[in-house]
Parts: C-alpha cells; sequence; structure tokens
C-alpha cells in the first residue's frame, strides 16, 4: 500500500488510465449543498494567489493486472467515488461551455485531458465508469444530445445541471485555476498483495454511528502534538468510548451519548446524522485547557451513560433493577435527563430512595402514555428541559408537579383515562419487551420471592380463554360470553397470566386448568394465577372481576403524583395528524425532526417541508405518487403550475391550495416517507 499526496487534475489526466467504480459501491448520493460548498472552496482557493493548495481528502483504488483490450489499465476506486464523480462533473459542465461558447481549444483540452481516452476503441471512451445507472446518466450528459430525454430522476444530472447553470465567462478562469490546486491522498493497493476487502470494510461499512463518533474524535485529537494526543486519548477518550459500548451487542454508542450530552447541555436535540456537526460548531475553540474541561465532563457522564445502557453495570440491585426496566421500555428520549439525575446521586445532592422515585417516575410517566396511546414525539422535547425545572430543595415533588401540569400529547393520563384504555387494549400484540415488562412488574410487586420471567423459557404468557378453544367452553360460560370475550377481550391484560405449563394447559376446558395435578392454576405460585384458583368459571364477570384487582395493582406500581392546585401548562403543541383544521389559522412555530421553525403561514411550512424531504430522499417523489401529487416540474416547465414554488435550482411545485389541501399533501408525504411522527405543530394563539 502506497499513499502520495497528489493534484486531482494530474491524477485524472493520466494517460490510458479508467477509474471504474465497482457495482458493490454505494450510490452517487452527493445532494446540491454539498456541490455548492465544493464549488465555493473552488473559486476560493482560485481566487486566492497566495494559497497553492486545498486538500479535498482521499482517494482509495487498486491497481495491478487489470487492462482493457486497449491496454488501458483499470482503477477499482474503492473509496473517494464521490469527489472524483462531482470532480468529473464540474468538468463536464466546463467542457459543454466551452463547446457552447466556441471555444474549441479549451474543450479538446478540457475532454481529451480530463474526460475520455481519446484513442480507446470502446464505445465508452470516459475515463470515469460508473455502476450501470448511473455510467447511463453521465454518457447521457457527455453526448448532450438534446434529442434523447431521460424521464428518470438522477442526482448526477440534478448536479451537473447545477454546476452547468452556475459555472459562465466570469468565474469560468478562476474555477479551472481552483481546481488546478485541489489536493487529495492518493491510497493505492496493489491486487494479490494488499487486502482491498478489509480496507474496504473499515472505510465504508462502519456505518453513520461510528462515522460521526470517528470524525469527533479526529477534530478533538487530529491537532495536537504526538504526545499530548496520546495522553489526551488515554487519560479521557478511551475511557468515553470504553464506557459507551453496549455490551449486549457490543456496539459502539458514542455517537449516541454524544447527542445525548450535548441535548442536556444545550437543550437542542441534535440530527443523528448531523452530531459531529452540532459538536464542532459548539466547541470551535479547543485549545488544551478548554478541551480538558470538556472532555472531563464528557468522561464523567459516560460512567452513568454506561450503565443506562449496561444495567447489570450499576453494583445496587435496587437501582440495577430500574435501569434494566427504563432500558427494556427503550425510554432513551430520557437519557440525557437521567444523566444530570444520576449525577445528582453520584454527588449525593440526592439519597438512593430519591433516585430510584424519580427513575419510578419517569417509568410511570412514559408506561402510562404507552397504555393510551399517546404519541411519543413529545417525549424528546419535555425530558430536553426538565431537569431546569427541578427544584433542588424539594427535588421529586417539582418533577411532579411539572409532569403533571402539562395537557395535550404532553399529558400524565390520569387514572380514569388508564383504566378506560388498559381494559380494552390488545396487550398480547405488542412489543415482547413491553409485555414482559408489564406481566413481570405485576407480578413482582410487594413479592419477595420474584420468580425471574424475563430470559426465562420456562415461563410462558397463557392465554386464560384460549385463542382457539376446544368445544367445552361453550357449554361452560354460554355462547355469549363466549362470543363476547373471543371479540373483545381475548388478547386483553385481564385474559392474559404467566405460566409453566403453557404446553399442558393448551385449548382445555378452565376447570381442566385450574385442577391439573401440579401443573394447574391451584398448583401456581404466581400472583396472576392467585384468583384464578379461587373460581369455578371464566365468564365475562369473572374476566371484569380479575381486570379490577389487576386495575388496583397498576395504580399502585405506576403511580400517579398526588399533586393539590395545579396550575396547566398548556404548550397546544399536536403532532399534525391530530391538529385541527388549518382554515384561517396561523403558526407560532413547527418542529419538523426535532429542529424548530420559526414559521407562521401554513404556506410557507408547505414549501419548507417539502424542500427538506427532497433533500432527505428525493427518489420517493418520482418512486411514488407524491411528485404527482404536487405537480412536481423541472425549471422550464413552471409556467403548467397556477403558482410555481421553487423547490431547489433544478425543481418545482404547486402552491396553489388552501390551507387544508397543503395539509393533506404534507401528511401524505409523510406517510409515504414513514415519518408520521416527526412534525409537530403549534397554532398562534387567536
Amino acid at each position: 500500500m502506497k499513499a502520495t499526496a497528489l493534484k486531482i487534475e494530474k491524477f485524472l489526466a493520466q494517460p490510458k488510465l479508467q477509474f471504474i467504480i465497482p457495482i458493490y459501491q454505494r450510490n452517487y448520493d452527493w445532494n446540491l449543498s454539498q456541490c455548492r460548498q465544493l464549488l465555493n472552496d473552488i473559486l476560493l482557493v482560485g481566487s486566492d494567489k497566495d494559497k497553492l493548495a486545498h486538500f479535498i481528502g482521499s482517494i482509495v483504488y487498486i491497481y495491478g493486472g487489470v487492462y482493457t483490450s486497449d491496454k488501458i489499465q483499470e482503477l477499482s476506486i474503492i473509496d473517494g467515488q464521490q469527489r472524483l464523480t462531482t470532480i468529473t462533473l464540474i468538468y463536464l459542465a466546463i467542457f459543454v461551455h466551452a463547446k457552447d461558447n466556441k471555444d474549441e481549444a479549451l474543450a479538446n483540452e478540457i475532454e481529451e485531458t480530463y474526460l475520455i481516452n481519446k484513442f480507446s476503441s470502446d464505445n465508452n471512451k470516459l475515463k470515469l465508469r460508473l455502476a450501470e445507472r448511473n455510467e447511463k446518466f453521465l454518457e447521457f450528459l457527455y453526448h448532450n444530445d438534446s434529442s434523447e430525454e431521460i424521464n428518470e430522476y438522477s442526482k448526477l444530472i440534478e448536479n451537473y445541471d447545477f454546476f452547468k447553470k452556475t459555472i459562465n465567462e466570469d468565474n469560468l478562469n478562476q474555477i479551472i485555476e481552483g481546481l488546478s490546486k485541489l489536493m487529495f491522498v492518493e491510497v493505492s493497493l496493489e491486487r494479490g498483495k494488499d487486502d482491498p476487502q478489509k480496507i474496504f470494510e473499515s472505510l465504508n461499512s462502519t456505518g453513520l454511528e461510528l462515522s460521526q463518533a470517528d470524525l469527533i474524535r479526529n477534530y478533538v485529537l487530529m491537532g495536537l502534538e504526538p504526545e499530548t494526543q496520546n495522553s489526551i486519548y488515554n487519560k479521557y477518550w478511551a475511557y468515553i468510548e470504553n464506557n459507551a459500548k453496549e455490551e449486549d451487542s457490543n456496539k459502539s454508542k458514542v455517537s449516541d451519548f454524544i447527542r445525548d450530552f450535548l441535548t442536556l447541555e444545550f437543550k437542542k436535540i441534535p440530527n443523528k446524522g448531523k452530531v459531529y456537526e452540532e459538536f464542532k460548531s459548539r466547541y470551535n475553540n479547543l485549545c488544551n485547557e478548554n478541551l480538558e474541561k470538556i472532555l472531563a465532563s464528557l468522561k464523567g457522564y459516560s460512567k452513568y451513560y454506561n450503565r443506562l445502557i449496561n444495567p447489570h453495570k450499576e453494583e445496587d440491585v435496587q437501582i440495577q433493577k430500574q435501569l434494566n426496566y427504563i432500558k427494556r421500555l427503550e425510554i432513551n428520549v430520557s437519557y440525557p435527563f437521567i444523566l444530570k439525575v444520576y449525577s445528582d446521586y453520584r454527588e449525593e445532592l440526592i439519597n438512593k430512595t430519591e433516585f430510584i422515585d424519580v427513575l419510578e417516575l419517569v417509568q410511570a410517566y412514559a408506561w402510562r402514555r404507552f397504555i393510551v396511546g399517546v404519541q411519543t414525539n413529545a417525549l424528546n422535547k419535555i425530558f430536553m428541559t426538565l431537569y431546569d425545572k427541578i427544584d433542588k430543595s424539594n427535588y421529586l415533588h417539582s418533577l411532579e408537579r411539572v409532569l403533571v401540569q402539562y395537557k395535550g400529547t404532553q399529558r400524565f393520563p390520569n387514572n380514569i383515562e388508564v383504566r378506560n384504555a388498559l381494559k380494552d387494549k390488545d396487550v398480547y400484540s405488542v412489543k415482547s419487551k413491553s409485555k414482559i415488562y408489564l406481566l413481570e412488574r405485576l407480578e413482582h410487586h410487594n413479592n419477595n420471592e420474584p420468580i425471574e420471567i424475563e430470559n426465562n423459557d420456562s415461563i410462558t404468557i397463557e392465554h386464560i380463554f384460549p385463542q382457539n378453544p376446544d368445544s367445552q367452553w361453550k357449554k361452560d360460560i354460554g355462547e355469549e360470553d363466549y362470543i363476547a370475550i373471543k371479540d373483545n377481550y381475548l388478547n386483553t391484560i385481564s385474559n392474559l397470566t404467566l405460566s409453566g405449563n403453557n404446553g399442558s394447559l393448551g385449548n382445555k376446558s378452565f376447570i381442566y386448568k385450574r385442577d391439573l395435578e401440579s401443573k394447574g392454576y391451584r398448583a401456581s405460585s404466581l400472583w396472576l394465577n392467585r384468583h384464578l384458583s379461587e373460581i369455578d368459571k371464566w365468564d365475562i364477570e369473572e374476566i371484569d372481576k380479575r381486570f379490577q384487582l389487576i386495575y388496583k395493582r397498576f395504580l399502585e406500581i405506576w403511580k400517579m403524583p398526588k399533586i393539590e392546585n395545579i396550575e396547566i401548562i398548556e404548550t397546544r403543541e399536536v403532532n399534525i395528524f391530530e391538529a385541527e383544521e388549518p382554515t384561517h389559522k396561523k403558526l407560532e412555530y413547527a418542529v419538523f425532526s426535532n429542529e424548530k421553525l420559526e414559521i407562521r403561514e401554513v404556506a410557507k411550512l408547505y414549501v419548507e417541508v417539502f424542500k427538506r424531504l427532497f433533500v432527505k430522499q428525493p427518489d420517493r417523489f418520482f418512486t411514488s405518487d407524491l411528485g404527482e401529487k404536487i405537480s412536481l416540474c423541472k425549471k422550464g416547465e413552471e409556467d403548467k403550475l397556477r403558482q410555481a414554488v421553487e423547490l431547489n435550482d433544478t425543481y418545482f411545485i404547486e402552491a396553489n391550495y388552501d390551507n387544508i389541501g397543503k395539509f393533506d399533501r404534507i401528511k401524505y408525504a409523510l406517510r409515504i416517507f414513514e415519518i408520521q411522527d416527526e412534525l409537530i405543530i403549534k397554532y398562534l394563539k387567536e
């Protein structure tokens, strides 16, 4: 393996070379903002006579032993295809600009130096060979055949259109000069000697979370002297990486941890894909003293984060149990809040009992909302700021008071609401973790000799009235109750229990299941089977009695705080799917993908949402009927629209709809993208 610094124009100008993007590589996916940034960098360095080079990263390729019939050597690009393809698009746009302006000398120079192998007998002479679909688009752009039309969406074409439109006589020389200063690290792997698969995996298979964490680590360490790098890494970063590893999956959670840390520090939740950008923007002056202060704080919180993702690491058994419950419920949005409370406990600002009470409160709030079916998207904003509302002199009570003050989608469901929802809820069909959590906590409450239920293969969930009952059931309870239970109560908590003998009990009658020797309900030591051991039939009346017992126990476990003189906090934030019709209404603001948008008009929200969705995944507009739904069209065709609004440099959409029509189309798009929980609105108070 060899690594050398090289100018990109020299790399592309090499004769009898072809740069191959293998089929296993990801698709070309740079968006307009990335292209605009690159072009701005090129213009900047092109205008700066004192700057001799601008570094753009690395390109890794395999060479050796592969040639075309024309003895053109093929280099297989395994990293850097996004940059290489984009720079080729810029040269292609310069080539077409020169041809259009009758500058044959420049056109020939660009074409024969950077774009093609002139003497290749292959029909496709282009130096850059993309994978299948993209190669078709690149050939289309190179031939510049206006008689041919491409009706498919392509980022390649969209980005080329941007460069072609931006390059003009005023900036042409500046761009060419800037391109001549672009430098990269050329990493060449020799086929048969180096192991490209291992290098490819390390470059491309680390995943979004690891890449964000690696970017942050490099940002923190790269500018330091080697000796200082080692010291800082061993003193801080190694601990952070070790603490932020989930042992069950052996998965690094550094990116998630830093995201939570930034949330608790700055009261803003970074996008998962922009944790590095947020970290860099918040900590843009990392002098040694400031750096150590930040890393010391991260290291301290990482110890508590380690217990959140690995509860067994907590030595106190009672606290460990509560942390395990929270992990099983996947209340990850509460982590920034719990990290602060954990710190208070370790600093002895609160005692163990208070800490456990807070963890129980978090569960009660989240679990009641789950049972009632309240939207979950309000939780992240609540937990983001909850710690700041604590009165340290009355820690738990102040938290309870805050939580019960909320209304709407942020509310703490009351007992009546819980009772009505719990009685009819299909508990059996929810996620296994949640189902076991409910039954386990009901069983273990005030139980001094609890039986392990989680990960216990000998304990299973049992339908008292079976899913496929035998004929004796109808004789025992009558057809009316038989149909009512089967239709309305089969999967509810009243008809579910735990058993170590599910296979033996099966679909048999209730009396058989109750009295089966050493295996029936009467032989069971479980609380959930106690009532079943004392009754002679299982009908609607007994189901209701058992529900009352379970409901009473539910209220003892997931308590509703008893707070007097409550002043209700009315935020009126609602998911767009739950919002009132927007006719004649204005917005106070909206929250889209955890980012607050200061937007007053529905019309502006409509345009902003579609702009962001198009950047996120433009293919969805073409592979579904979404584009048709909003009359998506290319620039030059916008006259067909009644009220054309620019989506980006290339596309327009129709905006001539009333507010209800705009909301309907936004909701339709959110369903297509499967992000129905991502848009919250708040109407301006009239």
